[in-house]
């Protein structure tokens, strides 16, 4: 059973937040929460200033509907893995849904391994043609955030009837020991768990992720941490990063620099690891 949930910075720094910049999360229903990890919304009206909104790796892949594009086709597309922060400045009115999904599964919805879309955007009716505009329009079309969600679940799930679900690839079984360890583990102690070769695991990776089996169990321990350090107290932080098998600051500091973008003292009240 998967209990892995991924991590933004708006749901991290809430001062990040103000009147004209609002971001939430909606979980998926039950049917779907092996494949969706949430529904998410970005609603951002353009004043005096601009936005610099930051995402995160997370080991996930987005469909994302951009509702204020001027283009029918050019509104939804999928952001693929990602393995560094990314800054995007937001300076004209902006209201975003996504879905973001589990990374070994989402092959059901895009009908193309994840490593197609490995450092570029790719629109969405390139992938499902007409499908898309059409899925495109019901939302367009919704008043409430609940009635998007509704039509677009009826899309995944005909999705996931079409297809032939296999929970029992290499792939999916690597991230579930991934995801159970919460990224604690090595490639070699999976190997290991598996009876599989670390080179077949790294192929397989490779192959369906475009990313390495050692750089996606550093994204989910990293998660796996901020998700602990933000439900801890501050005087817990050191106890915690060694938890994770960060034993030093340089060590941790690295990780916060490549996945987050800040230092750790920026996002939590903490003291230094000694």
């Amino acid at each position: 059973m998967r209990l892995y949930r991924p991590l933004q910075p708006p749901k991290l720094q809430h001062e990040v937040l103000d009147s004209n910049y609002r971001y939430r999360e909606y979980f998926p229903s039950k049917s779907l929460e092996s494949y969706v990890a949430c529904y998410w919304t970005i609603d951002f009206h353009a004043m005096d200033t601009n936005k610099l909104n930051r995402i995160i790796p997370d080991g996930c892949v987005d469909i994302i509907f951009d509702l204020r594009s001027p283009s029918y086709s050019k509104v939804a597309f999928v952001a693929g893995l990602t393995t560094k922060f990314e800054i995007i400045n937001l300076s004209q009115n902006h209201f975003l849904f996504g879905i973001r999904f589990f990374s070994e599964t989402v092959h059901y919805f895009l009908r193309n391994p994840v490593s197609s879309f490995i450092g570029h955007r790719v629109f969405l009716e390139d992938i499902w043609g007409n499908e898309a505009i059409f899925m495109v329009e019901e939302i367009i079309v919704a008043t409430e955030i609940s009635e998007i969600i509704e039509k677009v679940e009826l899309k995944l799930i005909k999705c996931l009837l079409l297809n032939e679900v296999n929970a029992d690839g290499l792939l999916q079984k690597s991230m579930q020991y991934i995801y159970d360890h919460q990224g604690i583990i090595s490639v070699g102690s999976l190997a290991e768990k598996l009876s599989y070769s670390e080179r077949n695991i790294r192929r397989t990776f490779q192959k369906e992720l475009g990313v390495s089996p050692k750089e996606l169990i550093s994204i989910i321990r990293f998660q796996n941490l901020l998700q602990e350090l933000n439900n801890s107290f501050p005087s817990r932080f050191t106890d915690i990063a060694v938890k994770y098998g960060y034993y030093d600051q340089s060590h941790l500091i690295k990780n916060f620099k490549c996945f987050y973008g800040m230092l750790p003292t920026q996002i939590f009240k903490t003291k230094p690891i000694r």
